[in-house]
């Protein structure tokens, strides 16, 4: 169980996260959402220790996780896929999937892992993580990574940020059988009405506050109106 107590967070005097108060249980697929400027990828920042925030805390399983660093964090079982994700000069993908896994992997596992996100093992298995590869391709390597690990708790911050049309029907069918599945708790950031059927539970975010939090049956429509998701400054 993943709780926020307070959470407040400032830049420039501006107020992105104004007293969030969340609990996240087990077992569930969550979808956080709201306009741009919301605060939704901040706060995801937030829960992976990538932001500490001005005051408030985050506790983890009944341990207060607030000052840990992003690796404590990872040894505790939080995996966290970033919105743009980065690239690593001289690392192959077979590397990066040992080092997100934490021990020794075949060649042969870390193609079965690949499979799962949709890539050709035998193109990619050797292949340098760098600019050469597409925004869709470098965001499917990254949710392996976080697939191999099979956190306790996975974090996705608008996995859909980039890709071509083709890879974001593929990730919708990724998200589906990780939603089917129940296994750990799953937050995805993002507004995409597609990952939004998916969710247990949705959390609307607006001017840095939690507006609204229900079922999606409840939230979909009134989330979908003309004027909800309107924004027009980054977070």
């Amino acid at each position: 169980m993943l709780e926020l107590k307070n959470i407040n967070f400032r830049v420039d005097n501006k107020l992105i996260l104004n007293n969030i108060n969340l609990t996240l249980e087990d077992d569930k697929f969550y979808c956080i959402t709201g306009p741009n400027g919301s605060g939704k990828s901040t706060l995801a920042r937030v829960i992976m220790g990538l932001t500490k925030p001005d005051s408030g805390s985050i506790i983890y399983n009944g341990q207060d996780i607030t000052n840990l660093s992003i690796e404590k964090r990872a040894k505790l079982g939080i995996g966290f896929a970033l919105q743009t994700p980065v690239t690593f000069k001289g690392l192959s993908v077979y590397d990066i999937l040992k080092i997100a896994i934490g021990h020794d992997l075949t060649k042969k596992e870390a193609c079965a892992i690949l499979s799962k996100v949709g890539l050709c093992a035998k193109e990619y298995i050797d292949r340098e993580l760098n600019n050469t590869l597409s925004g869709g391709e470098l965001k499917r390597i990254e949710i392996a990574t976080v697939i191999a690990r099979s956190p306790s708790l996975s974090l996705f911050d608008e996995p859909e940020a980039g890709i071509d049309l083709w890879s974001f029907k593929y990730l919708t069918g990724i998200f589906k059988e990780i939603s089917t599945k129940k296994k750990g708790t799953t937050v995805v950031i993002s507004h995409q009405e597609r990952l939004l059927n998916l969710a247990d539970i949705i959390i609307l975010l607006e001017d840095g506050k939690v507006k609204e939090v229900g079922n999606k049956d409840t939230m979909l429509n009134d989330i979908f109106k003309p004027d909800c998701m309107k924004g027009d400054h980054d977070e």
